[in-house]
C-alpha cells in the first residue's frame, strides 16, 4: 500500500513542477512580448528616443509629429540608398588589414560621419517645418514641454532660470 502511494505522488510532484517551468516560460514570453511593444519596436514610425542628434528638442515633439518626422526621412531617397552593411563590411575588412592602414579606415570614418551629417541636417530641417507650421498656442506648447524635457535632464536644476 505504501508502494501505491508513493507511485502515486511521484507523478503529481513531476506535473506540478511541469506546470511551474510552463507559466514561468510563459510569463517570460509575455514579458519580452509586452516590453518590445512598449519599446515602439512593433508601432510605425520612429522609437520614442527619436533625435538625429536634436535631443530635447526631437522628445519635446508630439509622438505623432515625430512619426511624420521619421517617414519623411525614411522616405529620403539619398537618406535610403546609404549602404550602412557595406560600409560596415568594408571597416571590418580595414581592421583586419596587414599591414593596417590608417588612412583607409580614418576615410570609411570620414564618410560615415558625412553620411550622419545629411541625415542630422534633413532631421533638423524636418523639425524647423513642424515647427514653422505650429500655431502659435501649439508653439508655446511645445516650448513648455521642452523646458519640461530640460527639467528632467537636469535634476535639481531650474531650465528657466539657467543654473
Amino acid at each position: 500500500m505504501a508502494d501505491r502511494l508513493e507511485s502515486s505522488a511521484r507523478p503529481s510532484r513531476i506535473w506540478r513542477i511541469v506546470l511551474v517551468v510552463s507559466l514561468a516560460l510563459n510569463l517570460a514570453v509575455v514579458g519580452v512580448v509586452g516590453g518590445a511593444m512598449l519599446s515602439g519596436k512593433f508601432r510605425d514610425g520612429p522609437p520614442s528616443r527619436f533625435d538625429f542628434g536634436l535631443g530635447l528638442v526631437s522628445r519635446a515633439l508630439a509622438e505623432d509629429e515625430r512619426r511624420e518626422i521619421g517617414r519623411a526621412l525614411r522616405q529620403d531617397r539619398s537618406l535610403r540608398n546609404h549602404d550602412f552593411r557595406g560600409q560596415m563590411a568594408a571597416m571590418a575588412t580595414a581592421l583586419r588589414a596587414e599591414p593596417f592602414d590608417r588612412a583607409v579606415l580614418q576615410q570609411l570614418l570620414d564618410d560615415q560621419a558625412a553620411h550622419l551629417s545629411q541625415v542630422q541636417a534633413r532631421a533638423r530641417t524636418a523639425v524647423l517645418d513642424k515647427i514653422a507650421a505650429m500655431s502659435p498656442e501649439r508653439r508655446r506648447a511645445f516650448a513648455d514641454r521642452l523646458v519640461e524635457e530640460l527639467q528632467r535632464n537636469r535634476p535639481g536644476r531650474d531650465a528657466r532660470s539657467g543654473d
